[in-house]
């Protein structure tokens, strides 16, 4: 079954799990700030999706921009960057989609479509 990570109070987790009930796909949700993801899901996750590092960032969340990490990110390794998205789930891009054989991050309806086409 696919793993549903989001931030319930987010309106593109909604807008998301919107399509996936509209679409008939089941799920099993998760709230990434109750139950935050560790270094060994996000490293999982990072390396099945293909994405640079950086695209787990949720760059828009007050978190990251209090923390100035715009400026820091480019400075810190990959083992740096996880340990930090593990410290809060609020720094994580949501939702995240996780399949048997991918990892969507953010919600782009075509690549949603695209994966899960059956």
């Amino acid at each position: 079954m696919l793993k549903y990570i989001c931030y319930p109070k987010c309106t593109t987790c909604q807008k998301a799990k919107k399509w996936l009930e509209d679409n008939q796909i089941e799920y099993e949700l998760r709230d990434i700030k109750i139950d935050n993801p560790n270094i060994d899901e996000l490293t999982e996750w990072y390396r099945k999706s293909g994405l640079p590092l950086k695209k787990f960032f949720n760059t828009s969340g007050l978190l990251y921009k209090s923390l100035d990490l715009k400026n820091k990110l480019p400075q810190m390794n990959d083992d740096e960057m996880l340990k930090l998205l593990a410290s809060d789930g609020m720094l994580v891009k949501r939702p995240i989609l996780i399949g048997e054989e991918f990892v969507l991050v953010g919600f782009k309806e075509n690549d949603w479509k695209e994966k899960l086409a059956k």
